[in-house]
């Protein structure tokens, strides 16, 4: 990690592993992941909410499990694979998960949908068959203020059945 000061910000060169692909960037040392996936990398899918940590729409996965990119610095996560909502698709076909949500209208405005999506992810990669309780556990740390969450489960639970 090469460190240097321009104009009374400290930045620092990092090599961030994110969708596969390994990316070199400056970056002031105070930014959050969320502000780096965003507005460096143009990865918009990962959402601006609370920037509190409470809310779970700037949730990626790092080594596979959720994290909340408002509270991470990049730092922290260099040498990590992160994945964000744009890397779960195959090119143009859709996760088993992001065909669901689609089908079961699982999504109203979706402004929390990618959060949710890579929650249920990491859940369905560790736990093939979860139950609807697990699915709920899952998924607490992400709010949704439009669907009521019944249409979320139906879809968790219709790619699980569809992934095994």
């Amino acid at each position: 990690m090469k460190q240097e000061v321009l104009r009374d910000v400290e930045r620092v060169v990092l090599k961030l592993d994110v969708n596969g692909e390994r990316t070199e960037l400056l970056l002031p040392v105070h930014k959050t992941l969320l502000e780096v996936l965003r507005e460096d990398m143009q990865l918009t899918g990962t959402k601006h909410g609370c920037e509190l940590g409470e809310c779970g729409t700037c949730t990626v996965l790092v080594d596979g499990r959720p994290e909340l990119s408002c509270l991470v610095l990049p730092i922290q996560v260099e040498g990590h694979a992160i994945t964000t909502v744009e890397g779960m698709a195959d090119g143009a076909v859709l996760h088993p998960l992001q065909q669901a949500f689609a089908e079961l209208g699982a999504a109203q405005c979706g402004y929390c949908t990618p959060g949710i999506l890579l929650s249920a992810k990491s859940l369905l990669e560790t736990t093939p068959r979860p139950s609807r309780d697990e699915i709920r556990e899952a998924l607490a740390g992400n709010l949704c203020r439009c669907t009521g969450y019944s249409k979320i489960l139906d879809a968790v639970e219709l790619a699980a059945g569809r992934m095994t």
